[in-house]
């Protein structure tokens, strides 16, 4: 069974009862994987500049950017993110379908 990026759900949003359950979790757990990847791109960044705006951080801005930090990657994620969430799975629909194939195989 080949499985194309096209196939799979791009969006949570966008996913209904007709995607199975299984597939709901796959697509997540991508689109989570990314924005921990986006964040932590977000975080070296402020890190090597010592602040978004120029200024020293002390321990109150440090967690109000991180949570800010974390909630751009979540959103810049649910607007298609870099691409990556939708590779991933593909990638974790294609490992399941030859789980599923080489299972239903052994059972006959």
């Amino acid at each position: 069974m080949n499985v194309t990026i096209n196939q799979l759900p791009v969006m949570s949003e966008q996913m209904n009862g007709s995607v199975d359950k299984a597939e709901q979790k796959q697509v997540r757990a991508a689109q989570d994987f990314e924005a921990l990847l986006i964040g932590q791109m977000l975080h070296s960044i402020r890190e090597e500049r010592s602040g978004w705006l120029g200024t020293g951080d002390d321990d109150a801005s440090a967690t109000a950017f991180g949570f800010g930090e974390d909630q751009l990657a979540k959103a810049l994620t649910r607007a298609g993110g870099l691409g990556m969430s939708k590779i991933i799975a593909a990638g974790l629909a294609v490992k399941d379908a030859r789980a599923d194939k080489k299972q239903s195989e052994n059972s006959i």
